[in-house]
């Protein structure tokens, strides 16, 4: 009986926590760039944009692991259906929050500090990795 009353409390936790974000490296504490081969530039626009950015700092501690049913980023199974209900809905849930069957999506990610544009920009780079 007391791990369902806590369960709540834990999952808002959670979903806090998805809009923390991590103070900015210095050049000093920046990883050195491994050598790669080069990306398509389509590819390469959606791995260094704003949106890919923004995602990094808000919105990959769920979409990157699956936290509280949040649909993994680049998982097309989970992400189709989604999609299918169009960039219009995708928008409204990212910036209104959304309560659904799998889990919920706090508004804005649970970082009230970002735009609206900002928003649309993370669920393009998301949609654009999991298509």
């Amino acid at each position: 009986m007391r791990a369902s009353k806590l369960l709540p409390l834990i999952l808002v936790g959670l979903l806090a926590a998805c809009g923390k974000s991590e103070p900015p490296k210095t050049e000093a504490q920046a990883p050195a760039p491994a050598a790669a081969a080069p990306a398509p530039v389509a590819q390469a626009a959606v791995d260094a944009g704003k949106g890919a950015e923004l995602f990094k700092k808000t919105c990959a501690m769920c979409h990157q692991t699956g936290v509280a049913g949040a649909p993994k980023l680049g998982d097309k199974a989970d992400w189709g259906p989604r999609i299918a209900q169009g960039k219009d809905t995708l928008y409204k849930h990212a910036t209104e929050g959304y309560n659904g069957a799998k889990g919920a999506m706090p508004a804005k990610g649970g970082n009230p500090a970002l735009k609206d544009d900002e928003v649309k920009e993370i669920v393009d780079f998301m949609v654009a990795k999991s298509e």
